[in-house]
C-alpha cells in the first residue's frame, strides 16, 4: 500500500484522505535536501517502525514494529556525528532532537526510511510522519496529520509500504 502526499497538503491512501502539514520550506527534491532547511523531501520513503508515548496513549494498531518512546530518547541531527540520523540516548554529546516532547506532536511517530540506507551526512534527518499541530502549521520537514487520521492510516501500513511525497 502506498500513501501519497501532495504539495497542496493532502495525504491519501486506499480508503482514506486527510489534511497534512508539510515542511515550512515546502517540498524539495531529495538530492537538494539539507539538514535544517525546513523542506519535506520528495520521493518514496519506506515505513520503518512506529514510536509512541505509552504514558499517554495505547499502542497504535499497525503491521509495523511498534516501540515505546523513552524519556531519554533522541534523534541525532549533527551531520558530522557518527550517529547522524539515528536514534540516540539523551543527553547526547552532539546535537539531537528530543523525542519525549511536552506537546503531543510525537505521541505517535512513523519513522520513514529517508536518508538511512546509507546515511548521507547533512542530507537531512528525522523525517517522520507524526501528529500535526491543531492549526496544521508547517513542520521542520516532516509530514504531519491529526492524531485520529494517523492512527487510522497506520492500521493498514506494513514494512512493505511507502509514503510517496510530491
Amino acid at each position: 500500500m502506498s500513501l501519497r502526499v501532495s504539495a497542496a497538503g493532502e495525504i491519501t491512501w486506499p480508503g482514506g484522505r486527510a489534511r497534512a502539514a508539510l515542511g515550512r520550506s515546502g517540498l524539495r527534491p531529495a538530492e537538494a535536501k539539507r539538514e535544517g532547511d525546513g523542506a519535506t523531501p520528495i520521493g518514496a520513503w519506506p515505513f520503518r517502525r512506529v514510536l509512541w508515548r505509552a504514558d499517554r496513549l495505547r499502542a497504535p494498531q499497525t503491521r509495523l514494529a511498534v516501540c515505546p518512546i523513552a524519556p531519554d530518547a533522541g534523534w541525532c541531527d549533527a551531520p558530522a556525528d557518527p550517529s547522524y540520523n539515528r536514534p540516540v540516548e539523551l543527553p547526547y554529546p552532539a546535537s539531537a532532537e528530543t523525542l519525549w516532547r511536552s506537546d503531543s506532536l510525537y505521541d505517535v511517530v512513523a519513522v520513514l526510511g529517508y536518508n538511512d540506507a546509507p546515511v548521507r551526512p547533512g542530507a537531512g534527518s528525522a523525517i517522520f510522519l507524526h501528529v500535526a499541530y491543531a492549526d496544521y502549521r508547517p513542520t521542520q520537514g516532516c509530514v504531519a496529520v491529526a492524531l485520529a487520521d494517523l492512527r487510522r492510516l497506520l492500521t493498514g501500513v506494513g514494512p512493505e509500504d511507502f509514503l510517496i511525497v510530491g
